[in-house]
């Protein structure tokens, strides 16, 4: 029996006499990558902020495993196991993409932060973010630094960061965005790699991604949940090919 991990009600927001979400309800099951699509200024920013707790609803609840965290700062909810990509990474140009990965997982696991110590020396930080760099394909690129990087490979790094938190739950807000056609398509492979095995929530704007990644789409416009259902049935659903798909 699929279980629900996040679960949206009756949430809202609004900016002056604009309502960016109004009234959404919606549940996340666990291990499905959901997909939330919509044209721009339909809200999906700004609901993946309540989501992130980033921003506060004017009403409805959101619950994740069972437990309310309508009220809960960022941080707390993160602790939870919910990670939002690209808004709430910050990579350390700086330094090394183990080094970033690394501190991450140095996070995560409650370590003391010695900063004369780097993370990497550490053999159980070491060890786990190597994994999850050869989670991400970057393996050759353990050494260099985040600044000499392609902004593709600097979005795959931001997602490993994610990931070294060890989330239930993962935030993905238009990760393709400003990518060629090759960096767009290694990204959906590493995706589709982490489905059904972990729960992941993506805004995207490109279609062939969310129809190519998606167990479940969502679609949203000015503020409100207009379908919800499989690729196929988004797809046939006239109401979005009216809204936002076309007809063609």
């Amino acid at each position: 029996m699929t279980e629900t991990v996040l679960e949206i009600s009756n949430l809202s927001k609004q900016f002056g006499g604009v309502k960016a979400t109004d009234n959404i309800t919606l549940s996340i099951e666990t291990n499905e990558i959901h997909a939330i699509i919509g044209p721009n200024g339909a809200g999906k920013t700004t609901l993946v902020s309540q989501l992130s707790g980033a921003l506060q609803p004017d009403a409805g609840n959101i619950r994740f495993q069972g437990k309310d965290i309508t009220s809960l700062p960022t941080f707390k909810r993160s602790a939870l196991g919910l990670a939002r990509s690209f808004q709430i990474t910050s990579l350390i140009m700086s330094m090394s993409v183990l080094d970033n990965i690394a501190l991450g997982v140095q996070a995560h696991q409650g370590h003391s932060f010695k900063f004369w110590k780097p993370a990497r020396s550490i053999e159980s930080l070491r060890s786990r973010a190597g994994e999850i760099l050869e989670q991400i394909e970057l393996t050759g690129r353990a050494d260099s630094k985040v600044s000499a990087l392609s902004h593709g490979e600097r979005r795959q790094v931001e997602i490993a960061v994610a990931l070294a938190t060890d989330p239930v739950l993962l935030l993905l807000d238009e990760p393709m965005a400003g990518m060629g056609s090759s960096e767009s398509a290694q990204m959906v492979q590493i995706l589709k790699r982490m489905k059904g095995e972990k729960t992941i929530v993506l805004i995207e704007h490109d279609m062939d991604v969310v129809f190519a990644l998606a167990d479940r789409i969502s679609v949203l416009v000015y503020g409100q949940i207009i379908a919800t259902g499989s690729p196929d049935e988004i797809r046939q659903n006239k109401d979005v090919r009216r809204a936002y798909l076309g007809e063609a």
